[in-house]
């Protein structure tokens, strides 16, 4: 039964104009379906990267990006996209592009189409100086190490570490949210904020790291605003003299080396100082005597600059502990954020499982004996649709997959990251091994690293 047009007083009026000029009358508005395009497109981040030897203008370079995803004309998800052949322009200047975060504006595994989205190119090249050290002259390790982000140390961090659903989105959301309030001028006696982030929980979970990738993503989200970043790790270790109440004014000391970098308006800054509670350590413990009043002028030297710092609007301070509770209160009390980084769920579990196989099937030491042609395998959600889908080799690959990510439950991120290369090495044969006799060999092997845990 065909759907009646609906007939508005703007479509008579329409109708009228037209037979007066003698033009040909509008087309009927389409009918009413689900597919209707929203009034506000769905904003896209597409991030690419220039080759080391590309002296392209940035501008430039985005343009010619955003004409192509016009011509593509397809759906939008995420993962790379490949450089046109015939576009000698990005051809020569482009090294790769990917899409970015479409899962925020998608529901129930539904998928983007180019009419709904509003592509946001950020183009960035990856600097490759690496770590600088701060020289020392008195023998002790220097007090931090200095990277210049983007840095290709830091590249495709962020997309390999899995957590669960919307930490990752809501760390780079508040960053953004932080930066934007300060730019705006927003009256902070009115709507307070610190810029300072504190990821806490159990060693081998990813914090530093999950750190490092943040800043490195926002480096390159932020860059037509900060054309220059720096990503500062301190090392809290070298913080503490072996002089009496020199670690106070070392602490000062380091922090006014950070104020130097700030002043510079164009330049964004992360602070990284890991195991924050080496240097924030509960002030109580040092009033009933457990610890040295030393280590008090360390804490009043770490709160009083960080309040420093607050003045600054390209500034974001993230810090990482293992152990809460030995951090000072007041320091707690600081931060916008208290992030608990625990042991991958089931469903992150599977997701770095599967990543690392999709990867040793790239390298090519592993294979596939079921002549299943290029296999990829599905991710968690579509794995449990697989279950009865008409692809039983699939289905049988995600079924013993997901049985190695329940057998690793409580084990760290670092852990599961390692348990590949532990499998490869238990096998007889390391040059011939097809994906299903590897899954079914890691999770003996899991089973065993289980069993060598400490109690």
């Amino acid at each position: 039964m065909s759907v009646p047009m609906e007939i508005s007083v703007q479509n008579l009026t329409d109708l009228a104009i037209c037979e007066q000029n003698g033009a040909a009358p509008p087309p009927p508005p389409p009918p009413p379906s689900a597919t209707t395009v929203p009034e506000d497109k769905i904003l896209v981040p597409v991030e690419v990267c220039l080759k080391p030897s590309s002296t392209a203008r940035a501008d430039e370079v985005g343009s010619a990006v955003e004409r192509m995803l016009e011509k593509r004309s397809l759906s939008y998800s995420d993962g790379p996209v490949p450089v046109p052949i015939d576009d000698m322009f990005l051809v020569d200047n482009v090294q790769r592009i990917r899409i970015c975060e479409t899962d925020d504006g998608v529901k129930d595994h539904g998928v983007l189409l180019f009419w709904q989205v509003k592509p946001v190119v950020h183009v960035f090249q990856l600097s490759e100086e690496g770590p600088c050290e701060e020289s020392s002259t008195d023998g002790q390790l220097s007090s931090f190490h200095e990277w210049i982000l983007p840095a290709k140390e830091f590249d495709g961090m962020w997309e390999s570490l899995i957590y669960e659903p919307g930490l990752k989105q809501r760390l780079l959301r508040y960053a953004q949210s932080a930066l934007l309030f300060t730019e705006k001028g927003v009256d902070p006696f009115l709507v307070s904020w610190n810029r300072i982030i504190l990821l806490h929980g159990p060693p081998g979970t990813g914090k530093t790291s999950l750190c490092k990738a943040l800043a490195q993503k926002l480096s390159i989200r932020f860059n037509s605003r900060y054309p220059q970043c720096q990503l500062v790790e301190v090392n809290a270790h070298s913080l503490f003299s072996k002089w009496f109440s020199e670690s106070g004014k070392l602490v000062a000391r380091l922090f006014e080396k950070i104020q130097e970098m700030v002043e510079e308006e164009n330049n964004l800054v992360f602070v990284l100082i890991d195991e924050v509670e080496s240097l924030a350590a509960a002030r109580k413990a040092a009033l009933s005597g457990s610890e040295p009043s030393d280590s008090i002028r360390v804490v009043n030297a770490l709160l009083t600059q960080m309040d420093k710092l607050k003045s600054s609007p390209n500034v974001i301070i993230m810090t990482t502990s293992n152990i809460t509770a030995a951090i000072d209160v007041a320091f707690v009390d600081r931060a916008d954020i208290k992030a608990y980084i625990g042991p991958p769920t089931l469903q992150a579990r599977y997701e770095i499982l599967r990543s690392s196989m999709q990867e040793l099937m790239r390298a090519g030491i592993l294979s596939d004996t079921q002549e299943l042609g290029k296999v990829t395998l599905p991710n968690y959600a579509t794995a449990q649709e697989r279950q009865v889908a008409q692809e039983p080799e699939i289905a049988e690959l995600c079924k013993i997959l997901l049985e190695a990510a329940e057998t690793c439950e409580g084990f760290s991120g670092r852990s599961l990251r390692r348990l590949p290369f532990l499998t490869h090495a238990s096998l007889a044969d390391a040059y011939s091994c097809d994906l299903a006799k590897f899954l079914c060999t890691m999770i003996d092997t899991a089973k065993k690293e289980w069993s060598e845990l400490p109690d």
